[in-house]
């Protein structure tokens, strides 16, 4: 099983926030489907401000090339992103388009062998 670390940032706006966290209290059933079907085993979703870190633990077969072709045919899971993105916005850093960045592990404990 492979983990992955993601970063976003929502707008920085206390009812923005508060309203994308309310949606992920009852995420739509059709999106938590699209992420098994993909092969996300288990995820998580930090905030700290307006900076989100998310954890996905995936399986053998998953590939983020895969889950970007699945949800692109996913009306609902087009509608999901579309409401989402009201709420978030890239990084500073990121290229056009991009919206989740994979962030690049520094550390680790116990020190694997």
């Amino acid at each position: 099983m492979k983990k992955h670390c993601l970063a976003l940032d929502l707008k920085n706006d206390p009812e923005l926030i508060e309203a994308y966290e309310d949606y992920h209290r009852k995420v739509w059933p059709e999106v938590l489907k699209s992420l098994k079907d993909s092969g996300i085993l288990h995820m998580e979703i930090y905030r700290i401000a307006n900076r989100l870190f998310m954890i996905i633990e995936v399986s053998d077969s998953f590939s983020f090339e895969q889950k970007s072709r699945m949800d692109a045919d996913n009306q609902k899971v087009q509608e999901w992103e579309e409401l989402m993105w009201n709420y978030q916005q890239a990084l500073p850093i990121a290229q056009p388009g991009e919206k989740w960045m994979p962030m690049k592990k520094v550390f680790e404990f116990p020190v694997p062998n």
